[in-house]
């Protein structure tokens, strides 16, 4: 059956020509699933009977089913949704009013390796597609529809590198920032990478969107120590594709910082961050280590965090210590992971429909 997330209006076009019927009713179907955020064929109420009929027998609409939901204490929800084939990926919502944040997958599990992320634990397992991806967002959108509430923000920053599924991340991203899909404007979104440097080229001249990304260390030998892709695609490699990366004015690139305790976190490693990446357009997001079982790395206390930011502070590096949302539900940076079983402190509905 063929999946209507994610098609161009010209491929629903063609698809509703196919079943006889005229191309205006492409625009109906991408309104009821994009705007409106209907799923259910049959409840799309100005297409006749006869082809919501022919519709369901030959096409259907991707959304996931939400495997278990998690509320943290400071109102982060965490959903595990369970994709056609029964994996699962997560996608977190994250408030900071006025700002509600979607974080959305891009594969299950990954292929990188960062020691810190338990993500990494999983391995990849496969990529994503677009309607999986979109699939994520329209589940967001109709559970805050039931609050009154919206997504203004969202994140590629949850499960697996969206530069390695490049083809259905972009796809995506269309449908994402489109006026004929869900209308986000592209300051609005923003694509996280671990730093593949001929995919950050390709991604600065296909879209203007915004780019973060995971570095961690501002040497080689620690970086390829807690992220193997440095091995691959060193910092050299990395800072010339950041640097080439197209900018609009007034926005940089985001450097996520994630600090592990005596390892990336001293005084001399911030004189090394700043000298990397000076005379570049970015601003720094320090993010303390989110502790998993068996990670083998510490959470740096709040006086080393302070130190490191004072360096780069001192060096007009606009360098911000980002608290994570979530953690008691692990739904924080680098904590997403499917299990069997959820722990942690805050509130869980399972099977939710």
């Amino acid at each position: 059956m063929r999946d209507l997330l994610g098609l161009t209006p010209e491929e629903m076009e063609q698809f509703v020509v196919s079943l006889g019927e005229r191309p205006y009713r492409a625009r109906q179907l991408l309104s009821w699933m994009y705007r409106k955020g209907e799923t259910d064929i049959d409840a799309m109420s100005d297409i006749s009977r006869s082809f919501r009929e022919a519709l369901s027998s030959q096409a259907r609409i991707s959304v996931p089913t939400i495997d278990l939901i998690s509320t943290a204490k400071d109102g982060t929800v965490k959903f595990r949704l369970a994709l056609s084939d029964e994996r699962k990926v997560e996608s977190v919502l994250i408030f900071d009013p006025p700002r509600t944040t979607l974080c959305v997958s891009s594969q299950v599990g990954c292929s990188l390796g960062c020691r810190f992320c338990q993500t990494a634990t999983m391995g990849l397992v496969r990529n994503l597609t677009a309607g999986e991806i979109l699939g994520q967002v329209l589940t967001a959108k109709r559970h805050l529809a039931e609050t009154g509430g919206r997504i203004t923000n969202i994140v590629f920053m949850g499960m697996g590198e969206p530069l390695l599924n490049y083809a259905e991340v972009s796809r995506a991203l269309d449908v994402i920032c489109a006026q004929w899909g869900f209308g986000f404007s592209w300051r609005r979104v923003t694509l996280s990478t671990a730093g593949i440097p001929d995919m950050i080229k390709t991604l600065g001249a296909d879209r203007l969107i915004n780019l973060a990304v995971s570095l961690n260390a501002a040497d080689d030998d620690t970086r390829s120590l807690i992220m193997p892709v440095n091995r691959a695609h060193p910092l050299e490699a990395l800072m010339a594709s950041l640097r080439e990366y197209p900018l609009k004015k007034g926005r940089r690139i985001t450097l996520e910082y994630v600090m592990l305790g005596g390892v990336n976190d001293s005084v001399e490693d911030a004189r090394r961050l700043v000298r990397l990446i000076r005379g570049l357009k970015t601003k720094v997001n320090l993010i303390q280590f989110n502790p998993y079982p068996g990670a083998g790395f510490e959470r740096p206390h709040d006086s080393v965090v302070e130190a490191f930011q004072q360096v780069l502070i001192d060096a007009h590096v606009n360098a911000i210590v980002r608290k994570s949302a979530g953690g008691d539900v692990s739904a924080a940076c680098g904590q997403l992971v499917t299990m069997e079983s959820e722990t942690g402190e805050g509130t869980t509905e399972r099977g939710v429909k």
